[in-house]
């Protein structure tokens, strides 16, 4: 609790429980973790290639042993990797000097063998953003958009007065509108989960030059593009000393996009609260405000919203900068690269109050019924539609005369309807219409999703 209230950012101290399932892929050991793991992955791959005559084949034993460097890591371990960083001031140095601690003096020179430290670090931030967004984020994600979802089909058929421009538009379902962003979500949901992210392996500048030094008749492309793909990432095989992060970009651009999704959502439910349609379900011992015992303010919405102006505020930069570096490479990614984690985490926070919101939503169905009541001149929209059939050109400026700027009720309307002259079914449907009912398929938008 301490550590928490002494913590600098609020996601590892107000928000700390909220957040820590994306401990285990963006903290500090967490990079530790995921570097030890593509030096231990790379060093076995090593061993099998059937040209490095100098390294044989590992045993299952030995391999075995190896891979439980990482699975057995831990805080401890973390530590002991940063008393190592404090002397040489080099953390993925730090890594390689850790390994070599855990293993037989045989392995320490095909620790790190002609690798650059970027080679370790784009491919552990690529695997972190990969593995933390489909573990962790994605299930979230889906959780919110099934929720979107529940409350889209149960509320398809209840009318409400739509607003375009903050003013009143035509009729269209509570679901409906909830479907909009189901629909919208599941394009999303569909782009992160058959993304794959991007690393390369080739050396200092991209050139695998230490490596054909040591062994001129090796495909060391062909290896690096087989290991890569090996721990679930895509091979570039044209870079500079750094991944260009290209593809880590199309994928923070799309959480920044579904921020923004839901963002609209956060607006829009709270806009529904404010105009009294929809209503928030009491909690027990909950305070509303200290002064005014009435209220039930709509906080996970308004969380949310500010959450997700962070996330996509680090999002932009990171999308921004990482794919510009200074000819081969400057450390600007690296220090930006570090708060991935943190962007990821007002969104995953964002997300989860969006979820409590949602399941406190209820509906007012007199009050929306009650506010459509109050505007029969949203159908003037079908009045002229139907003028426009029976070829009257000035159908538009006829009702806008009628209703621009006012608040028409039912018998202004009816009298106008009778004394139209249309074809009797044209003007018996017209007769039927209510603001309740001009709804046109809205309750059977959901079915098309």
């Amino acid at each position: 609790m301490y550590n928490q209230l002494g913590a600098l950012s609020p996601l590892d101290g107000r928000y700390a429980n909220s957040v820590k399932e994306l401990n285990a892929f963006f903290s500090e050991a967490a990079i530790m973790r995921y570097r030890i793991y593509v030096e231990i992955e790379y060093l076995i791959a090593l061993s099998f290639e059937k040209k490095i005559k100098d390294f044989p084949a590992l045993t299952k034993e030995k391999i075995e042993n190896l891979r439980k460097i990482y699975r057995n890591f831990d805080i401890e371990s973390a530590k002991q990797i940063k008393e190592i960083e404090s002397e040489t001031n080099h953390d993925v140095k730090a890594v390689e000097y850790y390994i070599q601690q855990k293993t037989n003096k045989s392995f320490h020179a095909w620790i790190h063998f002609a690798l650059t430290s970027e080679d370790i670090n784009n491919l552990s931030y690529s695997l972190m953003w990969q593995h933390g967004l489909k573990q962790i984020y994605m299930p979230i994600l889906k959780s919110v958009n099934n929720e979107i979802k529940k409350l889209a089909k149960r509320f398809k058929n209840a009318p409400m007065l739509s607003m375009t421009h903050g003013q009143p538009a035509t009729p269209t379902t509570f679901g409906k509108e909830l479907a909009v962003f189901h629909s919208r979500l599941n394009n999303k949901i569909h782009i992160l989960k058959n993304q794959k992210l991007s690393g390369k392996l080739s050396g200092a500048t991209g050139t695998w030059s230490a490596h054909l030094s040591a062994y001129p008749n090796i495909n060391w492309p062909r290896f690096s593009s087989r290991f890569i793909k090996s721990i679930g990432l895509k091979p570039n095989l044209v870079t500079t000393q750094i991944e260009p992060h290209d593809s880590m970009v199309e994928s923070y651009q799309c959480v920044a996009n579904v921020n923004s999704i839901m963002k609209d959502l956060c607006a829009d439910m709270w806009l529904y609260i404010s105009r009294g349609i929809l209503g928030q379900k009491k909690i027990a011992g909950e305070i509303g405000s200290s002064t005014m015992p009435h209220k039930i303010n709509p906080i996970q919405f308004e969380n949310a919203e500010g959450n997700i102006g962070i996330s996509n505020a680090m999002l932009t930069h990171l999308a921004e900068k990482l794919p510009i570096s200074r000819m081969q490479r400057d450390l600007t990614d690296s220090t930006t690269l570090r708060n991935q984690g943190s962007a990821l985490g007002y969104s995953f926070l964002a997300l989860k109050n969006i979820l409590k919101g949602l399941g406190r939503i209820t509906i007012h169905k007199n009050k929306m019924s009650a506010e459509l009541d109050d505007h029969w001149e949203v159908v003037s929209e079908a009045i002229q539609t139907v003028l426009r059939k029976s070829g009257q050109s000035k159908a538009y400026e006829q009702l806008k005369e009628l209703t621009r700027g006012e608040k028409v009720n039912r018998k202004v309307l009816v009298d106008y309807i009778l004394n139209l002259d249309i074809p009797k079914e044209d003007k018996d449907n017209l007769l039927s219409l209510t603001p309740q009912t001009y709804t046109g398929i809205a309750p059977k938008i959901f079915d098309l999703l």
